[in-house]
């Protein structure tokens, strides 16, 4: 399956917040802002099937390359990957699109920032959606667990210092791809067009770097603790929670709970689909996101009967 081609209408636009400058893939126009936030290791491009579905409902598309990420501006310091900046971040995009409302899409490590978006209330939104990525204080008990643990390794090894860049940098980024293809359910959705745009991306100088930073800046710069202690008071925005089965790196007992903490939650698993979830199955997820803005019944996943 080759790559799909680029959504008609799509644009290349750069955009000045929190004092960078981002690379924005953006499509639609209006004042109804849909704002995607991808997560490690892609870039823009991981949205390539919901752009022109959400500008088909209406939205003005934005998809950002994070800070860091692909031709965003790469700070050089671990501190200027906080979580409290990466929430600046996406303040200052939604204050630069001039939009009325926004809907905030997030997977993984975008995932991580929406999520503290939402609870911390930075701006307000019309709707949330994420993506394998559970909420904080949902999965603090699984990750309690040596089983969660044990999925979760990358992220103490990604704290050391250089070490993580020069292995994943070698034979051309290689292991970028490797770790797309053998962690996905559908490998004919990552044919080598797709991971080569996440591979050339990763390899802009000094991208690997920034992109294992948000780690570093999360755990050992304090992140975490700092956000914890915070607490977590419960989101009121509506909220959508698609989660692939088959992910490698959290385990599905990491969402039980989240009712707790997000008031208005829709939740729908999908069997069979891997942690590359708008990617390994859009069909599906496009359908359960056209569903859920439509305020209709978000259907199963057809998946779940195989």
């Amino acid at each position: 399956m080759a790559a799909p081609a680029p959504a008609p209408g799509l644009r290349h636009e750069f955009v000045e917040a929190n004092g960078l400058r981002f690379h924005v893939a953006a499509c639609g126009d209006g004042e109804r802002l849909a704002l995607c936030l991808h997560g490690f290791p892609e870039c823009w491009y991981s949205w390539r099937y919901q752009l022109p579905l959400l500008s088909r409902l209406g939205y003005r598309v934005w998809a950002p390359d994070l800070r860091g990420y692909g031709e965003t501006d790469r700070p050089r310091r671990v501190a200027d990957y906080a979580i409290e900046t990466l929430m600046n971040d996406v303040a200052g995009l939604i204050d630069a699109s001039g939009a009325r409302s926004t809907l905030l899409v997030a997977h993984d490590w975008g995932a991580i920032i929406a999520w503290y978006f939402a609870i911390r209330r930075v701006r307000p939104l019309e709707r949330l959606v994420v993506m394998n990525l559970p909420h904080p204080g949902a999965a603090g008990p699984a990750f309690r667990t040596w089983r969660q643990r044990r999925r979760s390794w990358y992220a103490l090894f990604f704290q050391l210092p250089w070490l993580p860049e020069q292995l994943i940098g070698a034979l051309r980024f290689r292991a970028i791809g490797e770790m797309i293809r053998r962690s996905c359910a559908n490998p004919d959705r990552f044919p080598e067009e797709v991971l080569s745009v996440y591979r050339e991306s990763a390899a802009r100088p000094g991208a690997m770097k920034a992109m294992l930073d948000y780690y570093r800046a999360f755990v050992r710069g304090g992140g975490l603790v700092r956000q914890r202690r915070l607490g977590f008071p419960a989101i009121d925005t509506p909220t959508l929670l698609l989660w692939g089965e088959d992910d490698v790196a959290f385990g599905k007992e990491t969402t039980f709970g989240t009712e707790v903490y997000v008031r208005d939650l829709t939740l729908r698993y999908l069997p069979g689909v891997s942690h590359w979830v708008q990617q390994d199955a859009p069909d599906i997820v496009n359908a359960m996101l056209e569903a859920w803005l439509g305020d209709r019944p978000v259907p199963e996943s057809p998946l779940r009967e195989r």
